[in-house]
């Protein structure tokens, strides 16, 4: 059993992570050597999940992104992505400190964990069913640790989709759409979101608006389980 990744700016949380040269996908790992050759001191590993273990809200994004949490080891951390994340984080009160886009920056999350559906950096972002399949037990084993969560943030369909599958609901009957709310089986909420992704943000698909609608839901969810 490993642990959760830890930076100076994170709290850590007992839990399976593959480990670093996981082959469980064999084009995902062929293309983590890929880039190594040309960049061999970034992370290019499997991105643990980062937050706090007390966590009430989860944050559940697609994968690492190449120039992001491949090249820093955490998530949302040196990309545009992790920037409106993160920003958001800030302006709900769910994290502390100073972001730099950096993973030795001073923020901590307090109230929320930040997970992935794919650990590896997919090419052109696009994991395969099988990948999403071979990360699901790591994504579900650690949202089952979180003791305080009740809320659940999918960022985008294949976030959604796997988690719909891992807790055995069916997608006929909970299909992704941007603020859509699904109970699952332990009472807890699936709240969908259109990714924060560059090119959602850029092209209009997803605004600052659209994303606080998102997480003032998701707090007032909470609130109302307290």
């Amino acid at each position: 059993m490993s642990m959760l990744h830890k930076s100076p700016s994170s709290q850590s949380l007992p839990g399976i992570e593959p480990r670093p040269g996981c082959h469980k996908c064999s084009r995902l790992a062929a293309y983590r050597r890929e880039i190594a050759r040309e960049f061999p001191h970034w992370h290019g590993a499997p991105v643990p999940a980062w937050g706090d273990p007390e966590a009430r809200l989860a944050v559940v994004g697609l994968a690492p992104g190449k120039h992001g949490a491949h090249r820093t080891g955490r998530p949302f951390t040196g990309d545009q992505s992790g920037e409106v994340l993160f920003a958001t984080l800030d302006r709900f009160a769910l994290s502390r400190g100073s972001f730099a886009n950096d993973p030795d920056d001073d923020v901590t999350l307090h109230g929320a964990m930040i997970l992935n559906a794919v650990k590896c950096l997919p090419p052109e972002n696009r994991p395969t069913g099988a990948e999403v399949n071979n990360c699901r037990p790591y994504l579900m084993r650690q949202l089952s640790m979180l003791p305080n969560l009740r809320v659940i943030i999918a960022l985008g369909k294949v976030a959604h989709d796997s988690l719909v599958r891992g807790f055995g609901m069916r997608l006929a009957e909970h299909r992704f759409a941007h603020l859509a709310e699904h109970q699952v089986p332990d009472g807890r909420i699936l709240l969908d979101s259109y990714h924060c992704s560059r090119y959602n943000m850029n092209t209009g698909r997803l605004t600052t608006e659209m994303f606080n609608a998102v997480f003032a839901r998701a707090l007032q969810l909470n609130e109302a389980d307290m």
